[in-house]
């Protein structure tokens, strides 16, 4: 079955590393993946927070799971922890997904940033476990443990 999920992560610093787990979820018969354009988040941020909470409360309608990339500075971002904050009052499944080990178009990667997600929620590592041939299992596990 594929389930909506919402992908979650920190814009400015990790859109790069998002790309790769964007690209990958398009080719996952379970998934069907929803992202904010960036154009249409950068619209949002300019006219205010309201602006910036309706557009990801309607990015989330229809959702059945969040997927939180995790970067360096991830858990710092105002907006992340509101996504995660309406995806538990939503019943979304939660999961998330360290990028930091996904290398930018320079070729690097980056250090390890804090787990945003409440305790209990499962986190993956997109390179150490294998996020490419996985992640369709993971957002089907999310899902699983709410319903």
């Amino acid at each position: 079955m594929a389930h909506r999920t919402f992908f979650s992560f920190h814009y400015e610093r990790d859109v790069q590393r998002a790309s790769v787990v964007r690209k990958s979820s398009q080719f996952k018969s379970s998934i069907t993946p929803e992202w904010i354009e960036a154009s249409i988040w950068e619209s949002a941020k300019t006219s205010g927070p309201s602006a910036v909470q309706k557009l990801i409360d309607n990015a989330l309608m229809g959702t059945s799971v969040t997927a939180v990339l995790i970067g360096a500075q991830t858990a710092s971002r105002r907006w992340v922890k509101y996504e995660i904050d309406k995806s538990i009052e939503r019943g979304n499944g939660l999961i998330g997904i360290y990028i930091h080990n996904i290398k930018d178009f320079a070729g690097n990667t980056d250090y390890k940033g804090t787990n945003p997600l409440p305790a209990g929620y499962s986190t993956y590592d997109w390179i150490n476990n294998d996020g490419y041939n996985n992640l369709g299992t993971w957002v089907d596990d999310a899902y699983d443990a709410v319903n």
